[in-house]
């Protein structure tokens, strides 16, 4: 069997997803072909794993790193070249691998290929209303436009044969404001669970880790965990680095998440701090709290872990302020704002999520719900009914 997998190439959510799918396939005498654009790119191939490149689409960032609508606007003309080129390079791609179905993982251009060549899609997706910044958000022709533009992407991804959501079913969904209010896509979708990795470590592995890292386990230890395109970064991780500074009082393992960046850690007051975390496994099995944006992928992995969260989502960012949103409606965790944020209102969110059960107890309650889901499980069964 061979089945072709297109992924969204902005940060590294949508690629190491799609590993944990093509490493199961490869057990069940499947051959993959991957395609996407970006960071995830070289991830894959970092990976030892061939994948054709194509032309990027991206958003527009600000000066001050935050999502900006003006510079995604002026963008449109050139990204729209790209997704017509990407129309090209996905149609070429999959006419020459000729596979059996194509796994489109929020990408377009691949699923409208897929089916102008006659080839089974599944669409992986847990984004398909874009939701607008909450300053936008104050304008009614915003949001009707928000509303319209998501029905009509609604529509496009149900040409799919299957449209799978690697989430929570309801009410526990974290991308709840980027699907429930599309009506074109309701009928369609099926919640599969998390595509995280499901938690293997074993405690032999994180005592070796925490003994590496002279960790002790008597005392809060706290994993900053920060990815993501790397303009909308730096901001965030400066505060926290001046946070880790001034407490003494908790552990802290901080990832900037830089792809193919030096894997041997730096020790920092408090803590260590890592370009690229290759034992990241191993700190979230061992850490009290999680601190990150709002990417569902981490967000996943953290519940699957029983992390309490504390989010920091990139500023004007839709989908991920509607992740973290609901991190914190379901009692997760806690959302700080990147606008005005200060070093201080990291320490003090650390502390109230630390010194409150209920933050712990309801992580333990989600993950329970989790455990009883498989997402890639999932996905790998529909690929196989296509044999």
């Amino acid at each position: 069997m061979r089945v072709y997998i297109a992924m969204y190439g902005v940060g590294l959510g949508h690629a190491s997803r799609m590993l944990l799918v093509a490493n199961d396939l490869s057990h069940h005498d499947v051959t993959v072909q991957f395609s996407s654009f970006g960071d995830s790119v070289n991830y894959i191939k970092s990976h030892g794993i061939e994948c054709f490149s194509g032309p990027s689409i991206d958003m527009g960032w600000g000066t001050d790193r935050s999502f900006s609508v003006k510079e995604s606007i002026t963008k449109l003309p050139k990204n729209f070249r790209s997704f017509l080129a990407q129309l090209g390079t996905e149609g070429r791609n999959i006419g020459n691998f000729k596979p059996d179905v194509v796994i489109s993982d929020t990408r377009l251009s691949s699923l409208l290929m897929a089916k102008a060549l006659d080839v089974p899609c599944i669409t992986i997706l847990n984004q398909i209303k874009l939701l607008l910044s909450p300053r936008l958000h104050e304008f009614r022709v915003a949001r009707v436009f928000e509303d319209m533009l998501g029905e009509i992407l609604g529509s496009l991804w149900t040409r799919s044969d299957s449209v799978l959501i690697p989430d929570l079913p309801p009410p526990y969904t974290l991308s709840e404001q980027n699907i429930w209010p599309v009506g074109s896509s309701i009928n369609k979708l099926r919640y599969i669970g998390f595509m995280a990795p499901k938690p293997t470590i074993n405690e032999e592995c994180v005592n070796k880790v925490a003994k590496l890292l002279d960790v002790t386990r008597n005392k809060p230890i706290v994993f900053a965990h920060i990815s993501g395109p790397t303009p909308t970064k730096m901001i965030v991780l400066k505060k926290i680095m001046e946070a880790v500074k001034d407490n003494d009082k908790i552990q802290f393992v901080v990832s900037e998440g830089i792809p193919n960046g030096d894997t041997v850690p730096k020790r920092i007051k408090n803590g260590w701090y890592f370009e690229w975390c290759p034992v990241r496994d191993e700190i979230f099995a061992m850490s009290d709290l999680l601190l990150t944006r709002g990417g569902h992928s981490t967000l996943a992995q953290t519940i699957q872990y029983g992390n309490p969260v504390i989010t920091i989502p990139i500023r004007n960012h839709g989908e991920q302020l509607g992740n973290a949103n609901k991190i914190q409606k379901i009692g997760l965790g806690l959302m700080l704002k990147e606008k005005g944020l200060k070093s201080e209102d990291i320490s003090n969110a650390i502390e109230l999520v630390l010194n409150d059960s209920s933050f712990s107890n309801n992580a333990k309650m989600l993950m329970d719900i989790s455990n009883k889901l498989n997402g890639v499980n999932n996905i790998v069964n529909v690929v196989r009914s296509y044999c």
